[in-house]
Order: C-alpha cells, then sequence, then structure tokens
C-alpha cells in the first residue's frame, strides 16, 4: 500500500483556464482511465441539482460531522424533492464520470465550494530515466478553490497536480509541468 506523490504545476483564479490546463496534462497520460471522479461541495439545493445532472448516481454524504439525533437521512438527490435536500445541506456529491463527458458543464455546475477532478491513467516511460510510468498511482487532478490534493481549505485558487508513484522525484514532476507551461508551485503532497 502507499500513496500517490502530488505536485502542483498550475494555480490560477480563472477555472477555465486550469481546467484546459488539465486537459493538456490528461493528453499527455500514455494510458487513461475510463471514468473520471469528481467530488464537490455542494451548499445550495441549485448546485446539487446541478452537479447531480453530470454524475451518474451521485453519492451524498454529509459534509460537516453529525452527531446524535440530528443523524441525515440519506438523500437520493437526483430523485429528491427540494425540500429533502435542503434539509440534508451542506453535501459533499460524489462519483464517476465516462472519460470525455465533461466539459465547460461541469464549470457551471459547480458553486463556490471546494471540488476535485481526479484522471487515473499511466505516464509514459521516461526515456530521459528508464523510469517506467505506474498504473496505480499516475494522473492528473484538478481542485478547484484550493491549493491542497484533500481540498481542505477553500481559497480563490483552482490547482492542477501531477500524481506520480513515490519513487519518481522532483525531476519526472518538473518534466511534466513543462510540457504544458507549468512549474512546480510547492512541496510535494502524499495524494491517491
Amino acid at each position: 500500500m502507499g500513496h500517490s506523490r502530488a505536485y502542483p504545476v498550475f494555480r490560477t483564479t480563472d477555472a477555465a483556464e486550469a481546467y484546459a490546463r488539465a486537459g493538456r496534462l490528461v493528453a499527455l497520460l500514455e494510458r487513461l482511465d475510463d471514468t473520471v471522479f469528481v467530488e464537490a461541495e455542494v451548499r445550495t439545493v441549485a448546485e446539487a441539482r446541478r452537479l447531480a445532472a453530470l454524475l451518474p448516481e451521485p453519492a451524498a454524504d454529509p459534509l460537516e460531522p453529525v452527531s446524535g439525533e440530528h443523524l441525515p437521512r440519506e438523500v437520493d438527490v437526483a430523485r429528491a424533492e427540494d425540500a429533502e435536500i435542503e434539509a440534508a445541506l451542506p453535501l459533499c456529491l460524489s462519483g464517476d464520470v465516462p472519460v470525455g463527458t465533461l466539459g465547460e458543464d461541469l464549470l457551471r455546475a459547480l458553486g463556490q465550494g471546494t471540488a476535485s477532478v481526479d484522471w487515473h491513467g499511466r505516464w509514459p516511460d521516461d526515456r530521459d530515466t528508464g523510469r517506467p510510468g505506474s498504473h496505480q498511482y499516475d494522473g492528473v487532478q484538478l481542485v478547484f478553490h484550493g491549493e491542497d490534493v484533500q481540498g481542505a481549505e477553500r481559497t480563490p485558487h483552482h490547482t492542477v497536480f501531477v500524481h506520480l508513484d513515490k519513487r519518481e522525484d522532483l525531476t519526472r514532476a518538473r518534466g511534466l509541468a513543462a510540457l504544458v507551461g507549468g512549474e512546480i508551485l510547492g512541496d510535494v503532497q502524499i495524494g491517491w
């Protein structure tokens, strides 16, 4: 067991620019999984409806800790009445989406909360070092309104990360970042 190493390689306050830059990195993957994982914080019924329309069978989990008698009921955001969704807010909606089905509609669906889009795949073998890509750890992540892979703290920035096997080093991350006009923007983080 382990985790990927996640390197922040691009940051902006323009969500469309961040999404485009992430897309350029995704295009560099030698292999791409069939689905993309999307997770987003929703605080209004409208946000929940917009996002649920994009996610086949979204999971809806409480965003804030709950205890005692106020345990939330499971809510099927795609089919629930507005009042039932309102009573369950704030929520974290998540789900897998087939590759190639997301686009600008995702940007319109997201609210002001943090969100993450994860493309898992495999980077091509590194010709300079001879190291192979990793089916388990490689990929691209875009965190909306966040500067860390967990999206723990809301910021005005959107950050693109490259994920690499833990045996890789900063050199490979720098090389990938440079291919899309990016650079390493901070310390490595524990990824997926």
